[in-house]
């Protein structure tokens, strides 16, 4: 079982104002700690922690992981790296660096300070899986070399730095390896799936489907995947991970259009395109682990966390 959080601890998050970032910025200060938000800007926004901005116990930094960083805090979570196509496509060499030179940045201050780490994996380290549903002992079946590896290698990688971390200098160390998440302050533009059928029918534009549709994958919603963050941070010392952290309720592409268009009342139409190179097929995750180790499941089921997805989309210029 998770242990309760026993002081106030000092907290950093790396990709801090981003998606997922601000959203455990956000859990953390409720819970009582201070938190040092550290983003470069690059797909992480201002906005997403404006609401922050005033509590005593937050502060914001801007800086790169990719260079090193000299604070004192107990507790890191290293969420830095862009996580959608489109973005860490636009400069996969800074993407590589991101997820390589960050860990490597990361872990030798949580080394210094003796600090538990957890890293934000992917389940992007599977690939095209050929095992269904994913659990965390298949090694994955990823292209070394396609215009996707950048991330998916780039992760596999921050994943070794984390277990030799750990095997030669005991580190405590936490690999958490996120599925699909969606919800309010995704980026409009990321290029992700739930946000581009969402844009895309609120402004009545064509909903576009890559190749057939029947491609799955499993949504969990920020709220959930955060608590998984949390309490994978708060467990044993011996429990290092990776342990897949998702919503192993599985949607084709075309499911989850019709369950978008339905939801926002949009008159837009599917349109159909090529598949991208390396589109995985399938994507589930195998969440016994979570279950048994941090007694987490997700609770928001799709329809609920899209209609609340979709009224922050209402929000937006």
């Amino acid at each position: 079982m998770p242990r309760l959080y026993d002081s106030r601890k000092r907290v950093l998050v790396t990709g801090g104002a981003g998606f997922l970032g601000s959203h455990l910025c956000e859990r953390l200060i409720a819970a009582g700690h201070d938190v040092l938000c550290v983003d470069n800007l690059f797909t992480g926004s201002r906005r997403n922690i404006a609401h922050l901005l005033q509590e005593p116990g937050f502060e914001f930094m801007r800086h790169d992981v990719t260079f090193p960083l000299f604070v004192e805090v107990d507790e890191i979570y290293n969420l830095a790296c862009p996580a959608s196509p489109v973005h860490y496509q636009h400069d996969p060499v800074a993407t590589t660096k991101t997820s390589v030179h960050g860990a490597i940045n990361m872990l030798g201050l949580a080394k210094r300070l003796k600090a538990r780490i957890l890293q934000a994996s992917t389940s992007e380290v599977y690939g095209d899986p050929s095992v269904h549903p994913q659990p965390e002992d298949y090694w994955g079946h990823v292209n070394p070399i396609g215009i996707r590896s950048c991330y998916d290698e780039g992760k596999r990688c921050a994943e070794t730095l984390f277990f030799d971390y750990h095997r030669q200098h005991n580190l405590k160390i936490k690999v958490a390896r996120i599925f699909n998440t969606y919800g309010p302050r995704m980026h409009p533009a990321d290029g992700r799936v739930v946000s581009n059928f969402i844009v895309q029918a609120l402004r009545g534009e064509d909903i576009t489907l890559y190749g057939d549709g029947q491609q799955t994958r499993s949504f969990c919603y920020v709220d959930d995947l955060i608590e998984g963050l949390i309490r994978l941070m708060d467990s044993e010392d011996g429990v290092t991970g990776p342990i897949n952290i998702g919503n192993p309720a599985e949607f084709s592409m075309r499911e989850l259009a019709d369950l978008v268009l339905r939801h926002t009342g949009s008159s837009s139409t599917i349109r159909h395109e090529p598949l991208p190179a390396d589109d995985p097929r399938q994507r589930q995750p195998d969440i016994r682990q979570a279950r048994e180790i941090l007694g987490w499941q997700p609770r928001v089921q799709l329809e609920e966390g899209l209609g609340r997805t979709i009224a922050y989309f209402r929000t937006l210029p």
